[in-house]
């Protein structure tokens, strides 16, 4: 490890020495040092865990709140990847895997394919309780990875990694660069839509009425509640061809939201998203957010010459 990392403990996001000299070195997987997280860390988890549980209770999906029990995740302090993976694995094959920051979208899918969720490992100031742009351990974590433990939603997100090789497959046969970007970016942002709509900002059918099961809301204190009972966010049953060509709303609460019936209906939508993209349908999608980057864009075009 080095020196600096070694005497500079916290793991807060924007100030983790240890994870910055990562990413310097272009180290993608990493450890979670666990020692090198401060005290101000941990509160930071006691926090946001203590303040959001009660809104779980109420609006969170019932597979969610059976995988936080089966997780036995602390309420006061941060967790330890190793022993969250020590009891999702045997549920789903599914483990949380240390990175040092964005990972770019092939490579991320393809983790998913692998039953691999990358995961942030900084958490976010304590003064910074409500917002910060980019995931921390307890979106990742809290939000992401009790939905892994359930069995359907597993399976779904493996099928999700499997359309990014799709893609893959299906650009290998176009000679023109030119057309191959442009078709690749099309396609990156279908799934990128997808995957916001769905597994980040979702709702469902369940027992009590409509549900949350999109990692940002379940992570999110004020925009789980909003997401459920605000009249001013609109809820509607999923279109596929809505969801592939609505922009995203990335720096404020979603005020367009897509209900699903269950996660079998999920897993439905993710084989016709790769069947649509086999007959083309992903080759044009609408333009708008997201913007894809260029470390995305990479990922597909050199995929596909490995």
């Amino acid at each position: 490890m080095p020196q600096s990392a070694a005497l500079a403990p916290g793991l807060t996001t924007g100030h983790a020495p240890f994870v910055e000299e990562a990413r310097d070195r272009g180290e993608l997987y990493i450890q979670q040092v666990y020692d090198l997280y401060s005290a101000d860390n941990h509160e930071a988890w006691r926090q946001l865990y203590r303040r959001i549980q009660p809104r779980w209770e109420r609006y969170a999906n019932p597979h969610f709140l059976n995988g936080v029990e089966a997780l036995h995740l602390r309420e006061d302090r941060v967790p330890q990847l190793a022993e969250v993976n020590r009891r999702l694995q045997p549920l789903t094959g599914f483990q949380a895997k240390a990175v040092s920051g964005y990972v770019p979208s092939f490579l991320f899918f393809d983790c998913l394919r692998r039953r691999e969720f990358p995961t942030t490992i900084t958490i976010r100031p304590v003064d910074r309780m409500d917002y910060l742009p980019e995931p921390d351990i307890f979106h990742d974590v809290a939000g992401h990875v009790p939905m892994h433990t359930e069995p359907a939603f597993a399976d779904t997100l493996a099928r999700f990694g499997d359309c990014a090789h799709t893609a893959v497959e299906m650009m290998s046969g176009i000679r023109d660069e030119q057309e191959r970007t442009r078709r690749v970016v099309s396609i990156i942002k279908a799934m990128s839509r997808f995957f916001w709509f769905t597994v980040e900002f979702g709702l469902m059918r369940g027992p009590k009425g409509i549900c949350a099961y999109g990692s940002g809301l379940l992570s999110s204190y004020g925009e789980l509640e909003h997401a459920i009972e605000s009249p001013e966010v609109q809820r509607y049953p999923v279109q596929m061809e809505w969801l592939i060509n609505q922009g995203m709303e990335i720096d404020h609460y979603q005020p367009l939201l897509f209900v699903v019936e269950s996660f079998d209906h999920l897993f439905d939508l993710v084989d016709r998203l790769e069947r649509w993209m086999r007959e083309g349908k992903l080759n044009n999608v609408a333009p708008g957010a997201p913007e894809i980057n260029e470390s995305d864009l990479r990922s597909f075009l050199d995929a596909g010459l490995n």
